[in-house]
């Protein structure tokens, strides 16, 4: 079995806002002394773990699979206390017991009663350990014990804590190291961002034809280069030895990476995109990424074409240099019509 899957891909997106700074524009990097397009890795990776797909693929219910995906919220206090004093415990007791319950997961934030400062990744399982105490302290009516509260935590196997990792500042011992790291998608050519000027007419204002609203969007365009390296030892490790929810879980995050598009804006640009091209290589070598294929953008009025033949000249020249960087490799290509994403999911689960 080989260590180490990595996934190179290519995907075309329109006129789009797809991931937003602070001022709300299309975020950017600037890389080979030109400004390029730039989607987060943050925001790739919450677009796959909540999508559908993603759902479809990995969710089964506690007590039939431990392969349920887990739960990012800082709110458990918060819930806790609401179905304690739903329950009939008192305001203060049950604002007792919920701080007490959050406190587990990290600490309190000081303007929010029962909220945690950060956000906790927590499995089916640990969710259901919690929804479990909580209806003992309602049905015994008293507060939670220590024991009681350290068992909230423990051995899990959701497939996206397994995959992206979770950090919890006061329960190192339940941290988990991310079996995937995934870079953020960068445009393989220089793009300006641009304005868009749009208004807005109200349709029972007869009198007046004119705008009722005015206002300015900004979008661009671009090819992005997306990379993926998967530590299968540690995904392995991460699931409890789960060799068949480790494949499941490899095919749906590669099949997530070439379909599910980040949702920013999308009902404004209506951007989903399939990846255009892909690569998957397995092997027991030190990963490396390919975006020095893109190091000097690529230029032209064909960005596919020449994304396609600047990332296999550098892969191939890596080989002839370092000598062979994986034991096998299979190829997607839409634009010549050739491979399948069957055959490619079935290479990286394989």
């Amino acid at each position: 079995m080989s260590r180490f899957i990595q996934l190179h891909t290519l995907i075309s997106y329109p006129p789009a806002n797809l991931n937003r700074d602070d001022l709300g524009r299309p975020k950017t990097a600037m890389m080979g002394g030109v400004e390029r397009l730039r989607v987060s890795s943050q925001s790739l990776k919450r677009a796959w773990r909540t999508s559908e797909l993603f759902e479809q693929k990995l969710f089964s219910k506690v007590g039939e699979s431990e392969g349920a995906l887990g739960t990012r919220t800082k709110q458990l206090g918060v819930e806790a206390y609401e179905k304690l004093k739903a329950a009939g415990i008192s305001e203060k007791l049950a604002g007792e017991y919920a701080n007490e319950i959050a406190k587990v997961y990290g600490a309190l934030k000081k303007d929010k009663p029962y909220e945690i400062e950060q956000l906790v990744h927590v499995s089916a399982e640990e969710k259901a350990s919690l929804d479990k105490l909580v209806a003992k302290l309602i049905a015994e009516k008293r507060a939670p014990e220590k024991e009681e509260l350290d068992a909230l935590l423990h051995k899990q196997q959701a497939a996206d804590i397994a995959m992206f990792g979770r950090m919890l500042a006061s329960k190192t011992e339940h941290n988990v190291e991310a079996a995937v790291q995934v870079a953020h998608a960068l445009g393989i050519h220089a793009t300006v961002v641009e304005d868009d000027y749009f208004t807005a007419v109200d349709d029972l204002n007869h009198k007046d034809p004119g705008a009722a609203h005015i206002g300015e969007s900004a979008f661009a365009a671009a090819v992005f280069y997306q990379y993926i390296c998967i530590d299968r030892e540690l995904l392995l490790q991460n699931l409890g030895g789960d060799a068949e929810l480790a494949k499941r879980a490899i095919a749906a995050l590669a099949e997530a990476a070439l379909t599910v598009a980040p949702n920013g804006k999308q009902n404004s640009y209506a951007s989903r995109a399939y990846a255009h091209y892909a690569l998957a290589e397995r092997g027991d070598r030190q990963p490396r990424s390919l975006s020095l294929a893109f190091l000097k953008p690529v230029s032209g009025g064909d960005y596919m074409a020449g994304g396609i033949a600047a990332l296999t000249s550098v892969r191939d020249n890596m080989d002839k240099v370092y000598g062979a960087c994986a034991d096998s490799r299979c190829e997607l290509d839409v634009i010549k019509g050739e491979g399948s994403l069957q055959a490619l999911l079935a290479f990286v689960a394989e």
